[in-house]
């Protein structure tokens, strides 16, 4: 039951920054429908493809479709009560970030995936609805801004792996994957951390 909860706050928090982006790109409804929708159940899909799960549970389900689409339509008439939209973005998509990694990991382990797949299958359920949406309003996804995105996704992820390998409790396992993986990537940002890049030689 916490499973699908998780699954269901984190596509609602992912197409909320989604369709946030839509409206600060001017998008019209249906433009900002579309970047929510597939922010919010792209990684999953993703996620489904890799674990052979076919159709992908996200298109047969109406629970997982519909949270995604009204939660893209609420947030483009109420957009305007949001705030600064880049805070309201980011913090969104850090929580959507943790619950996907976590809820995908668990996922993964529950269709008899390894535990080194899981937790990279965990990790690209994070970014992947990230990754569509940035590409879709053509921006320069997050993953290769040199921001620490894949890398609190994946501890995440494993957090869930380990824990369960452990026996120890599934819902609290889930619960404190999440919250590491989000908190990370907030302090993240808070403290303007990000991972070394190449040292070009100067002109």
């Amino acid at each position: 039951m916490l499973l699908q909860i998780l699954d269901l706050v984190g596509i609602a928090a992912f197409a909320a920054s989604g369709a946030l982006v839509g409206v600060s790109k001017r998008l019209d409804i249906f433009g900002v429908c579309v970047v929510g929708v597939f922010t919010g159940i792209g990684g999953g899909i993703v996620r489904d493809v890799l674990l052979g799960i076919h159709p992908p549970t996200s298109l047969t389900s109406w629970s997982l479709f519909g949270t995604a689409a009204a939660t893209s339509v609420l947030v483009f008439f109420v957009h305007s009560a949001l705030g600064r939209l880049r805070r309201e973005i980011l913090v969104l998509d850090a929580a959507g970030m943790g619950l996907f990694a976590c809820t995908g990991a668990a996922i993964a382990l529950d269709a008899g995936a390894g535990p080194l797949a899981s937790a990279l299958i965990g990790a690209t359920t994070a970014i992947g609805g990230g990754i569509l949406r940035d590409v879709l309003v053509n921006e320069v996804p997050l993953l290769l801004q040199r921001d620490l995105y894949a890398i609190p996704a994946l501890l995440g992820a494993a957090l869930v792996v380990a824990g369960t390998s452990a026996g120890l409790p599934h819902d609290a396992v889930l619960l404190v994957g999440t919250a590491v993986a989000t908190a990370l990537r907030l302090v993240a940002l808070w403290r303007h951390w990000s991972l070394p890049g190449p040292r070009l030689p100067q002109e």
